[in-house]
């Protein structure tokens, strides 16, 4: 009999999402994508890279210093992860570097976007280089000395800095100093208009021409420019008196984390380089060299240049899902509509305003609305969503919100609102000790006649308007009774003192969704073994889960049909004879990011559809409140297995995942090219373009 457990069955964790950010990183390398496409893409790859250093690789620091040699599946240890970490990002730094000085630069100057260092520009452009330093740079700069009885300078995560070199002409002293580079002030770059460039410094090589007026009287004798990254991960008691004033104690110890990277730009002295590494007390293996450009992330200010359209994808507009499109531009009675029928919402195909916003903008407004639930995970600074909820409790509607102050690299944000819900008397939540909640739901509770009904939106994404215009995320409105009840549970689980009793139709972590997945999986062999069609078909952005992996590996041996359309991480290997030959696992990565769950499980003629904010790891089954809905409506059924299809069929922004682990992008090969995001907006389009206008309300 096959041991699943076998480590050689899984592949690792952290391995398999830099193999997610090499996908991200190809996108940038393909010279088909529109230039500035390719611009962005850079920045996505340097973005997630940064987050994966500061949350993933600083936990696998913990470990080591801890003496902590926990293993995963897999069998890697911490220190074993470290390396194979170190070795594989510098591989995919020098791909970046060689598509990005080799080809994006270039492409960018012949289509007016120069971005030059000192040694590039000729003699007007230095000269007003040195005169925008003086007035612009020169007095947001402060330099730092260090020996001679000061302490090294505190170093700010993710913070770019120009190490100097000096000599002290009448001593002979040679001393260490540091300059912050102020970008956070001033940006990333310095530029120049011309009418037929813009010329684009980085701020870091304007001020590393001008350090003779930054130190006055002293020799320069070197420079370097390095970057550090700090362990941003942290922990919160859940047995705080008051959990808002921890997140916020913990967010200011943020920014003293633990260096657990030391980017070093090409070109510095190896003398520098040590003294650098000694005085932040880093290991070699910290120590990360890398081009010229440090940073990667801050090509978002050359992607958010105005104009150049034709270097960028073509624009996409949501169109109003067309069951909540009313006449002469009037919105719907959404309550009358969706207590007709469920209504599937895909986003950013379907608009995020005139249906989610729409939606709660309605609640707020009906007088027969009497309470409004949410939770709130991620959201934008200028949430409207969010405000909605006050002028709701602004009107004398009970309004709770379950707010999750430990949502990474949100919390400041979340905080903020808290506070100014609270003020005008929301019920504001934060969810069961020990638990982050991710569920993604809102329900709002309506007097009809002389009962009460349950309106519920249940999302695979965030209440965030800005996510919603740029990944793909499914969101389901119905008035079920079962379903209703079930998030009406849930929602008094939140915010009460209670314990889940058996859900009458959606499965919810931590209770009952890992047992719900793996029993459907069950259901599948048996099915198979009874002779009937059986089969898998799974969307995730992650599959990571141990007990779910090895369910999966006993469907495949017992001959069920399993298709995984994984986003980024995927632990399980295919492929393997005798264990997983019957599994199948691509990934898309193209203009919008796909988010959107699905699950579906078929037993003969029974085919059953899922839909939630979960995906297959421990921290989702284990340690969130998590919620995955039926979809049963056929027409939202019939919406999400067409998504499903296209997906699973795409060969134009897909890979495909060996049981080897390497992952091969996928290409017509003279067939019919596939592309699920193209394919999805011109069917939306062409909806638009067909469909009659509801009855308004």
């Amino acid at each position: 009999m096959t041991d699943f457990s076998d480590p050689s069955l899984f592949f690792n964790r952290e391995l398999s999402w830099l193999d997610f950010n090499q996908r991200v990183l190809e996108i940038a390398e393909n010279g088909e994508t529109p230039l500035l496409e390719r611009v962005k893409f850079c920045a996505i790859y340097g973005s997630n890279l940064d987050e994966f250093f500061m949350v993933r690789v600083a936990g696998l620091w913990d470990q080591v210093d801890a003496g902590i040699d926990a293993r995963g599946p897999d069998g890697l240890s911490p220190t074993e992860q470290i390396e194979a970490i170190r070795s594989r990002t510098l591989e995919l730094d020098r791909r970046l570097r060689t598509t990005f000085d080799g080809e994006i630069m270039p492409g960018l100057k012949s289509e007016g976007i120069r971005i030059a260092t000192l040694k590039d520009l000729n003699e007007s452009e230095r000269a007003e280089m040195d005169r925008r330093f003086e007035k612009q740079v020169f007095p947001a700069l402060t330099p730092l000395v260090i020996g001679l009885g000061r302490p090294f300078p505190y170093i700010s995560n993710l913070s770019l800095s120009l190490a100097v070199m000096l000599r002290d002409p009448d001593t002979s002293t040679n001393v260490l100093a540091r300059i912050k580079v102020p970008t956070e002030l001033l940006g990333r770059f310095i530029s120049i208009e011309s009418p037929d460039e813009k010329v684009l410094v980085p701020l870091e090589q304007v001020i590393a021409a001008n350090l003779g007026m930054v130190f006055p009287g002293v020799e320069v004798i070197d420079y370097g420019f390095f970057r550090v990254t700090r362990d941003a991960d942290f922990t919160v008691s859940d047995e705080a008196d008051d959990l808002l004033e921890a997140v916020q104690e913990e967010l200011r110890r943020r920014k003293f984390g633990e260096v657990v990277r030391l980017e070093i730009a090409e070109g510095m002295n190896p003398l520098l380089k040590e003294q650098l590494t000694d005085v932040l007390r880093l290991q070699a293996n910290e120590v990360l060299d890398s081009g010229w450009f440090l940073g990667m992330a801050d090509l978002w200010d050359i992607v958010k240049l105005p104009g150049h359209s034709s270097l960028r994808d073509e624009s996409w507009t949501p169109i109003t899902q067309p069951r909540l499109l009313g006449e002469d531009d009037e919105p719907v009675d959404m309550f009358a509509a969706i207590r007709h029928r469920d209504i599937l919402v895909h986003h950013p195909y379907d608009s995020f305003g005139t249906s989610v916003e729409s939606f709660i903008a309605q609640a707020v407004n009906d007088p027969d609305v009497l309470a409004i639930k949410q939770t709130v995970y991620r959201t934008s600074d200028d949430s409207p969503t969010v405000a909605a909820l006050i002028r709701a409790s602004e009107k004398g509607k009970q309004v709770v919100c379950m707010l999750e102050l430990k949502a990474r690299f949100d919390e400041a944000a979340n905080i903020g609102w808290a506070k100014r819900l609270e003020e005008v008397g929301v019920h504001v939540v934060y969810g069961i000790p020990g638990l982050k909640t991710h569920i993604k739901a809102l329900l709002v509770v309506r007097r009809e006649g002389e009962q009460v009904r349950n309106y519920v939106h249940i999302g695979t994404g965030n209440y965030h308007s800005t996510t919603a215009r740029l990944y793909t995320d499914l969101g389901l409105f119905t008035a079920d009774p079962d379903i209703g009840a079930d998030v009406a549970e849930m929602f008094n689980v939140l915010t009460g003192y209670a314990r889940p009793g058996a859900y009458r139709k959606v499965l919810a972590s931590p209770d009952t969704m890992r047992s719900g997945i793996l029993e459907r999986i069950r259901r599948t062999i048996d099915a198979h073994l009874a002779g009937r069609d059986a089969r898998i078909r799974l969307k995730l952005n992650a599959l990571v889960d141990r007990t779910c992996i090895e369910a999966l590996y006993e469907a495949s041996c017992a001959g069920v049909p399993i298709e995984i359309n994984v986003r980024g991480i995927c632990c399980l290997r295919p492929g393997v004879p005798g264990v997983s030959e019957n599994i199948r696992v691509v990934s898309v990565v193209g203009r919008f990011l796909e988010h959107s769950r699905i699950y579906t499980f078929e037993y003969g003629d029974e085919v059953e559809v899922l839909m939630g904010s979960a995906d297959l790891m421990p921290r989702n089954l284990d340690s969130r409140v998590e919620l995955v809905t039926p979809i049963q409506d056929e027409t939202a059924r019939a919406q999400a297995l067409d998504a499903l299809d296209r997906c699973l069929a795409d060969n134009t922004n897909a890979w495909i995942l060996d049981s080897s682990g390497n992952w091969s992008r996928l290409s017509p090969e003279g067939g019919e090219p596939r592309d699920v995001q193209k394919e999805l907006r011109d069917q939306h389009l062409a909806l638009a373009a067909t469909t009659v206008p509801q009855m308004s309300g």
